[in-house]
């Protein structure tokens, strides 16, 4: 379905089962923008006009306007069954023309900064791997794990590692377009397209950072962005991942938290140049 099609064609009141939700939905179909903790959304949520709180089970959604246009802004919470469970909630509940998830992350690439900013042109997720059979005693090693793809339809039961590439979600070209615009006037650090890595791992091992860097273009790592898209992919709703480095091990920047303001309101310009793009 094209995004002028969900435009038009607009929503219905839609009916949680479960949840005892019932959300009457916007005449246009709203623009949905994630983030893990309240602050990667706390500047977002002051961003929209008369923004409205509903909660569905343990996640929360902020409903308002921006640019005259209807935008919800998702709490996920932390990881990636959370960030599934939210995307497959905002996408039954309020059928949106758009997900973008946000936030900041941990970069992988030594030539990104705090306050440089990742548009993830693809995101993939690195805690899903095969290990080859190793007997006790022999120890682990990492480097010979293999990337495990979750959407294949068939289960693989064979010990056997194949060499095979690790699954990349893109990202919409139209966001991507949105994006770039955007990034026109972001002047806190530079902007580049890359590679998000997520898992609900945490790593700190550099010889492993190395290892996802190299071989798999992996720009920065964090805990929600491809479980979303992965999810915005089965619901046919166009995706993409945004994130500010907020510390980066390989070059020593250290945590500084107010990077997800950063983010934020670079993702509030990406909305307004993608919401200019539907209006045309």
């Amino acid at each position: 379905m094209s995004i002028s099609t969900v435009v038009k064609a607009g929503l219905c009141c839609a009916t949680l089962m479960g949840a005892g939700v019932a959300a009457a939905a916007p005449q246009q179909a709203p623009i949905v923008v994630q983030g893990a903790m309240s602050s990667e959304i706390d500047t977002l949520i002051k961003q929209l006009k008369d923004a409205k709180p509903m909660t569905i089970g343990k996640w929360q959604f902020w409903q308002g306007q921006l640019d005259g246009y209807p935008v919800i802004v998702s709490k996920t919470d932390i990881g990636m069954e959370n960030a599934s469970a939210a995307t497959a909630l905002a996408a039954a509940t309020f059928h949106p023309v758009a997900i973008i998830n946000q936030g900041t992350a941990g970069g992988h690439d030594p030539e990104l900064h705090n306050y440089d900013i990742v548009i993830g042109k693809e995101s993939i997720n690195i805690g899903s791997f095969k290990t080859p059979f190793k007997a006790r005693g022999e120890g682990t090693h990492a480097d010979t794990w293999a990337p495990m793809d979750l959407l294949t339809e068939e289960e693989d039961t064979s010990d056997k590692i194949v060499d095979k590439p690790m699954r990349a979600f893109p990202a919409d070209t139209g966001l991507l377009k949105a994006a770039h615009r955007a990034a026109e006037h972001y002047s806190r650090g530079k902007v580049v397209d890359g590679v998000i890595a997520s898992s609900d791992v945490w790593n700190n091992e550099l010889d492993r950072i190395a290892l996802f860097h190299q071989q798999y273009g992996s720009s920065m790592e964090e805990m929600e962005t491809a479980a979303a898209a992965q999810i915005a992919r089965g619901f046919n709703i166009p995706f993409m991942g945004v994130r500010v480095i907020t510390n980066n091990a390989t070059n020593g920047s250290q945590f500084e938290p107010a990077t997800s303001e950063a983010s934020q309101l670079f993702t509030t310009d990406i909305v307004k140049a993608y919401i200019h793009q539907l209006k045309r």
